[in-house]
């Protein structure tokens, strides 16, 4: 955390005549936001000279802005955070990755010491404490002494949910299990349905069921009232006992056994496969092998679809400044001490990247304001984090963040085979969301740049999450724009010339997918014969804690 900024204050130092221009033009934003402080002071009204972001609530309640004590509080805060980032970002003699860690780092610290998160230069807390004759400041007591107990700042009530009761309800069976992972079938909801299966891969960085949260929210539901016929991964909670697991062992005992499961199943040839971010990845992978592995018309899977997935790591936005070799090989030491990485940490990490929204909201509202944790199923599935086996996340890291070998043809061997993303010839539909801080949507872009299929490309508003559970509402919630993609396109070019629609992007996927599964069969049981139930849908493994 500390290198970068070091860094870049050496930097600033060894450019004195950057550093006085840089001055200057501060000397000048501090004087207007002197004249407003002024004028604000002498009751007289002012224009506010630094403004918060759209994005940022912190300051959202008019006593912010009403009144002239807290608005130059909250101003000049603004403006020494702005200049600093600023200062940051344009930082000469380093390299772009390292003014954006050093800003990063330094926006954390920001962020931490801004005035909403402090009960005496919070205006909101001292009201409600005041109107609560000191109960909100009980109860925000108890929610701080509950979240250190628990060892998080809690986003939700735990208590609120249970796996398979009021969460993951969707009926089905668990058809197959290896040490790896469980394959659910769901029950139709049809009578007919499409004699080609859908099998869904899901990310292992956290449980399968943020696709099938409430019933109103669930993607499977939805797959199901379509009339398609719905497999996915359910994977095991690695514990040290897996710490030699590789990436080999989760592309053939759990992408390939899932496919095979499904193609037994159903006695179906070809399956249309779904990965989702980490589970994106992993397909694409898969895919180059098996178009590597087998004939083209013997490939498994007849068309893909990718969500918010990246395969070229060159530009993994804020994430990257988890991912430098000093940090990998930090990460792996204590990967290999443990034999796994604790889900905590990953969570943690990821909630750092959004520290205001993520963290200080719950800190503020909890701890200061005293109010209960809300009941919100998508917090409750984040916070339900599992861990990783060390051999597996440490290659990962390497070959594809650091590295980046995915992209490049036959340098990364996969389970005895080189792969080429060049190879993969079949139909992708591939999703991504605009405000997506895990895999920037640009970045998932360029897998159209390396694959030679037909393409269709999504582009969703919202989030890494939201943007893919994004099921049609009336009135309609988010926009997206739909489009077919080429090898040659550019992603800014691409979304200039694809028109925005209201709604859902699952419509649009459901006029892609559904004519390419085939004719309409009798619905199929969630078990057979040859795959009795083992235990019902939601499975054991998405209970390991």
């Amino acid at each position: 955390m500390m290198a970068p900024i070091v860094h870049a204050q050496l930097a600033w130092l060894a450019h004195p005549q950057e550093l006085a221009e840089r001055l200057l033009k501060l000397s000048g934003d501090l004087w207007r936001l002197q004249e407003h402080s002024w004028q604000r002071a002498l009751g007289l009204a002012s224009v506010d000279p630094v403004r918060p972001k759209e994005d940022d609530a912190r300051f959202g309640d008019p006593v912010w802005t009403e009144a002239p004590t807290w608005d130059l509080l909250k101003e000049w805060y603004l403006a020494f955070t702005r200049n600093m980032q600023d200062m940051l970002y344009d930082t000469p003699g380093m390299s772009g990755k390292e003014r954006r860690k050093a800003a990063f780092w330094w926006r954390k610290w920001l962020n931490a010491i801004a005035p909403t998160n402090f009960f005496w230069t919070n205006p909101v807390a001292m009201r409600k404490a005041l109107q609560s004759n000191g109960e909100s400041l009980v109860r925000g007591f108890r929610n701080m002494l509950d979240d250190m107990q628990a060892g998080n700042v809690r986003m939700t009530n735990p208590d609120d949910f249970r796996v398979g009761e009021n969460l993951a309800t969707t009926p089905g069976s668990v058809i197959f299990r290896n040490d790896l992972l469980e394959v659910i079938h769901y029950a139709p909801r049809r009578e007919q349905v499409h004699a080609e299966p859908v099998v869904i891969i899901t990310p292992w960085i956290n449980k399968f069921y943020v696709l099938d949260l409430t019933p109103k929210k669930s993607m499977i539901r939805f797959l199901l009232d379509q009339g398609l016929d719905v497999f996915i991964t359910s994977w095991r909670n690695p514990d040290a006992s897996m710490r030699d697991v590789t990436f080999d062992a989760y592309l053939q005992d759990g992408l390939a056994a899932i496919i095979d499961a499904a193609r037994q199943f159903t006695g179906s040839a070809k399956v249309h496969a779904v990965g989702y971010c980490i589970g994106g990845t992993a397909l694409a992978m898969y895919m180059a092998w098996a178009n590597r592995r087998f004939e083209p018309e013997d490939v498994p899977v007849r068309d893909w679809t990718l969500l918010t997935t990246l395969v070229d790591f060159h530009a993994p936005g804020d994430i990257e400044v988890f991912v430098d070799e000093a940090s990998v090989r930090y990460l792996s030491a204590n990967m290999s001490r443990h034999g796994f990485l604790d889900g905590k940490e990953m969570a943690s990490g990821f909630r750092l990247l959004r520290s205001n929204s993520l963290i200080w909201h719950y800190v503020v509202h909890g701890w200061l304001y005293g109010e209960t944790p809300p009941a919100f199923d998508v917090l409750y599935w984040n916070m339900d984090s599992t861990r990783m086996p060390y051999a597996m996340h440490s290659w990962y890291l390497k070959e594809l963040y650091l590295r980046n070998r995915l992209i490049e043809p036959d340098a990364l061997h996969v389970a005895g085979e080189p792969l080429d993303l060049a190879r993969i010839t079949e139909p992708l539909y591939a999703v991504a969301a605009e405000d997506d801080h895990i895999a920037p949507w640009r970045q998932t872009f360029r897998v159209n740049n390396f694959t030679t299929g037909p393409k269709r490309f999504v582009l969703s508003t919202s989030g890494h999450i939201l943007g893919i559970i994004n099921p049609p509402v009336d009135p309609p919630k988010r926009k997206f724009r739909a489009g077919d993609a080429h090898r040659s396109d550019d992603a800014d070019a691409w979304r200039k010339s694809v028109e925005l629609q209201l709604g859902s992007w699952w419509g649009d996927w459901m006029d892609w997918l559904k004519p390419r599964c085939g004719e309409l069969v009798q619905a199929r049981p969630a078990q057979s014969k040859e795959f009795p139930e083992l235990v019902p849908a939601p499975g054991t493994y998405v209970l390991e804690r």
